[in-house]
């Protein structure tokens, strides 16, 4: 004997708050599945596991885990790179990077009192001038200040 149970089914997913489709009824009580009218009977056959809820699926990550390990191997070499120096890195963001450093390298010599507060800012500005080409060229310049004390 078939029944039509599409009714119970929207009863019970309204309950519970899920899709139509997780809900499952066990195949050997539908009697009882049939004969539940009110919200409290169908509430009993939940507690008693006649209802089932089937758990979310989910989308699968295998094959993006391993496409994304795939990508790893094939990393960017010297070969696969388009483009001048300056597409991939901007001359803004590389022009930031070095200042920074040598403010650093310049503060950190100054709480070490390698320098003193007048050559600092001496130096300071030469950084911000332009005039001091990297962090090697900058180190040359503090030895050079050390040295005349």
């Amino acid at each position: 004997m078939v029944v039509n149970l599409k009714t119970k089914r929207q009863l019970v997913s309204r309950i519970l708050g899920v899709g139509v489709d997780r809900i499952k009824f066990d195949p050997n009580y539908l009697d009882d599945v049939t004969d539940a009218i009110t919200r409290d009977n169908i509430r009993s056959l939940i507690t008693a596991n006649v209802i089932e809820i089937k758990p979310i699926k989910g989308t699968s990550r295998g094959r993006a885990y391993f496409k994304k390990s795939q990508h790893k191997k094939r990393s960017t070499k010297q070969g696969s790179k388009k483009g001048r120096k300056g597409a991939r890195i901007g001359k803004k963001e590389v022009y930031v990077k070095r200042i920074r450093a040598m403010r650093h390298q310049l503060s950190v010599s100054k709480a070490r009192k390698e320098i003193t507060n007048e050559s600092y800012w001496k130096l300071y500005k030469q950084v911000s001038g332009n005039q001091v080409r990297n962090l090697a060229h900058l180190r040359s310049l503090i030895e050079e200040v050390r040295s005349k004390k």
